[in-house]
Formats: structure tokens, C-alpha cells, sequence
């Protein structure tokens, strides 16, 4: 027999994890246009640099298929600016985050490429 000559490609994944930490607010006050994600391994002002302007998806899986066929959902933003020193970021999505989805993990994809 020959040995066959598959290529094995690595999986890749062009995101990084990320958790919903709730919206931007005051004391008495929230603001639920803003959404505070913390991204998993960035623990500083000076790292969350990198993805400004990077898209974020939020996915959900609905009971009925949509137009693709797919069951799952994707709400879409980006990443606006830095919250405070420790590495969590402002975000904007096209409709705003449900409160249900405070705790929940988002999607960093990291394009688009600022280089």
C-alpha cells in the first residue's frame, strides 16, 4: 500500500474568548449601548491597544432556522475604547445586548488588522 499524502492543516481559530460583564453605567444611571467585555488574557490599559476596532460576535441558537439554514444567531460589534486600567474594554453592537447575556462569552475575532 502507499502511504497517502493527506495533508493534516491545523485547526486555527481567529478569535479569543471574551465574557460580558454588564453595560456601562453610574451610580443610578445605566447606559445599555455600552457593554463591558472583559477578553480573556489582557490585564492591562496598554493591551487592550490591540483590539480597538476589532469586530465581537455574540452568539445565540434560536428554535427555528433562519434564512441560511442555521439555527445560530450572531449579534455584531466592535470594540469602541478601554474601560478603566484593567483590561476591559466598551463595546457597541448593532442591537444592544439582552440582560440575560451579562456572564455569557463573546467572541474577540481579531480582524479587522489596524498593522
Amino acid at each position: 500500500m502507499a502511504p497517502s499524502k493527506e495533508k493534516k492543516t491545523k485547526s486555527c481559530r481567529l478569535y479569543v474568548k471574551g465574557a460580558i460583564l454588564g453595560y456601562q453605567r453610574g451610580l443610578r444611571n445605566q447606559n445599555n449601548n455600552v457593554s463591558l467585555i472583559k477578553i480573556k488574557g489582557v490585564d492591562s490599559k496598554a493591551d487592550t491597544d490591540f483590539y480597538l476596532g476589532k469586530k465581537i460576535a455574540y452568539i445565540t441558537k434560536g428554535h427555528t432556522p433562519g434564512k441560511n439554514g442555521s439555527k445560530f444567531r450572531v449579534n455584531w460589534g466592535k470594540v469602541a475604547r478601554a474601560h478603566g486600567s484593567n483590561g476591559v474594554v466598551r463595546c457597541r453592537f448593532r442591537r444592544n445586548l439582552p440582560p440575560q447575556s451579562i456572564g455569557q462569552r463573546v467572541r474577540v475575532m481579531l480582524y479587522p488588522s489596524r498593522v
